[in-house]
């Protein structure tokens, strides 16, 4: 039996609840569940053109950018280590993991941990994206590449390793015909549209997505073109 994108995201979310709730980490879900009942996040999307050349940016230290692989150190992702005002991020990072959607990248620190990590995901897991996230992104075309699941380790912001891992995994794309690379950033966080900036990005789309009362609302508007913005 073939089920709906929308029976299969019922059923993953179910799973993430019931994932949580045998972990102890119920505050999570009452933030879930509070900002289901009402909000509203505005965000940009981002393009790259993999046919305009561009080098990327250096980071402060040396890294390794590849796939993830079994056994790699995601340590990083421990729900008591860290910040605690990031703990949400790490938790949504480990639900992102768990639900095995291609492909994970990483950037490896020197110490031979992982200090960041981000999705590079193709036109042919357009259904995997819909289970997971419903409407929040558009279907992708022939061409196109969503980068979705950024993340750096607490313990390595401010060395610049987001926007030159971006940067290399975007590069990626090319592997399976990818000329044009999208992600979305919110609009608040100033320090990753920076990063995507650096990485090659342009804003191209403003995206809205609204709570209320358990019901999502996503709506996309069109930038016009050649509009610049410095994300101070």
């Amino acid at each position: 039996m073939r089920f709906s994108a929308a029976r299969r995201r019922f059923f993953s979310q179910t799973q993430q609840v019931f994932r949580l709730l045998a972990q102890g980490q119920a505050r999570f879900l009452v933030r879930a569940v509070e900002t289901r009942l009402r909000s509203e996040v505005a965000s940009f999307g981002l393009r790259r053109d993999l046919m305009v050349p561009h080098q990327a940016p250096a980071a402060k230290i040396p890294l390794i950018v590849r796939a993830l692989e079994r056994g790699d150190d995601l340590s990083m992702l421990d729900l008591e280590r860290g910040e605690p005002s990031t703990a949400y991020g790490r938790q949504a990072q480990r639900l992102l993991v768990a639900a095995n959607i291609p492909t994970c990248w990483v950037a490896i620190a020197p110490a031979g941990k992982v200090c960041y990590m981000q999705w590079l995901i193709a036109p042919r897991d357009n259904d995997r994206v819909q289970a997971r996230w419903g409407d929040l992104f558009p279907r992708l075309g022939p061409e196109e590449a969503l980068l979705e699941g950024a993340y750096t380790d607490d313990a390595y912001r401010g060395q610049g390793i987001m926007a030159h891992a971006m940067s290399l995994i975007a590069e990626q794309a090319r592997e399976f015909g990818g000329r044009w690379v999208v992600t979305f950033v919110a609009k608040s966080n100033i320090a990753s549209l920076k990063g995507c900036k650096k990485a090659g990005f342009a804003p191209y789309v403003e995206r809205t997505e609204s709570w209320r009362l358990l019901r999502r609302r996503v709506r996309f508007a069109p930038l016009p073109e050649g509009t610049g913005y410095s994300f101070d």
